[in-house]
């Protein structure tokens, strides 16, 4: 069974789902890596007048409007989406969501330099996962990048950081539980990108994303309870930032990218958000970046050089 929509571009010609080209796409995907090194300084700008759950949502939902416009305007909408895609889209919603609410949550508790530090995991984690599910790479090809990558993580969320919360662990894991949902997310959607457009994977899992979260507002409230008037305009502003950059811009970018190149080329040029991340918690939030971020960083940028080197000596 097969549900349609049926709009189409607004000289009546169906949209193709061309291939972008390979400068174009790593082009996008270095826009999408530098937009999200921003994103975690708003993030956790944002958490000063809103709950994690109330970021997300807010987040999503605005992101998911400026979306679907531009959906409706580019495209008009002409696609076929058989009952096995809409199961796929759905798991990719809750991919979307695992990526912006859990890391949400984890900086409740830990600095934005160790989340952009930890995020920074995401091309090797991306890797190892292609590899180990669609096998577009030998898993004999990441794993010692990934050990690297790996030790990283586990050394600023161990012993290196300043913490924000009682619970740095928990806020770590759960950082780092968000990337793994990003991994999934990258690999699951390359599939359904040879069937439609990046854009229309992007609005459709941001949809099922938005839909899946709105109940959980009722669990989770801190604007809603202290009003809009206590809302600061920088973190509206913050918000504003994570809606238009973070999500709709460079979410599209990301998927565009990946279409053209794949999830494991792509997922190497990630490592620009840890750095602007760092970079920028530095500058804006004031956080301190001492020497074990620093070997921390060296390490997971490590990995994802060895996961590079490996996987194009292998493509050769």
């Amino acid at each position: 069974m097969e549900y349609r929509l049926t709009a189409r571009r607004n000289d009546g010609i169906p949209v193709a789902m061309n291939q972008p080209s390979s400068t174009l796409a790593y082009g996008s995907i270095v826009l999408a890596a530098v937009l999200w090194g921003g994103s975690i300084v708003a993030q956790k700008m944002a958490l000063g007048s809103f709950s994690a759950v109330e970021a997300s949502v807010f987040r999503d939902i605005g992101g998911l409007a400026i979306l679907l416009a531009t959906w409706w305007s580019k495209e008009g909408g002409a696609i076929r989406i058989s009952r096995a895609d809409m199961g796929l889209l759905g798991l990719l919603g809750l991919g979307v969501l695992g990526n912006h609410l859990l890391i949400l949550m984890g900086l409740n508790y830990v600095s934005g330099a160790v989340g952009g530090v930890i995020i920074g995991s995401s091309p090797v984690v991306t890797s190892l996962l292609s590899a180990m599910l669609i096998r577009d790479v030998p898993l004999r090809a990441v794993w010692a990048g990934a050990l690297l990558s790996f030790a990283g993580v586990g050394l600023v969320s161990v012993s290196g950081f300043q913490a924000a919360g009682e619970h740095p662990l928990l806020g770590s894991a759960l950082v780092f539980l968000g990337v793994v949902s990003w991994a999934l997310y990258s690999i699951g959607s390359r599939a359904l990108m040879e069937r439609m457009s990046a854009l229309t994977v992007n609005w459709t899992s941001l949809m099922v994303a938005t839909v899946l979260q709105i109940p959980l507002l009722w669990t989770d409230q801190k604007m809603m309870v202290a009003g809009v008037a206590s809302v600061t305009v920088s973190d509206w502003l913050a918000l504003g930032y994570l809606v238009v950059f973070a999500t709709a811009v460079a979410q599209q970018a990301w998927l565009f990218g990946v279409k053209g190149i794949g999830p494991s080329r792509a997922s190497v040029l990630g490592n620009l958000t840890p750095v602007a991340a760092i970079g920028l918690s530095a500058l804006i939030l004031r956080e301190s970046v001492g020497l074990v971020e620093m070997i921390g960083i060296a390490l997971i940028l490590a990995g994802v050089w060895v996961v590079n080197r490996q996987t194009a000596q292998k493509n050769n």
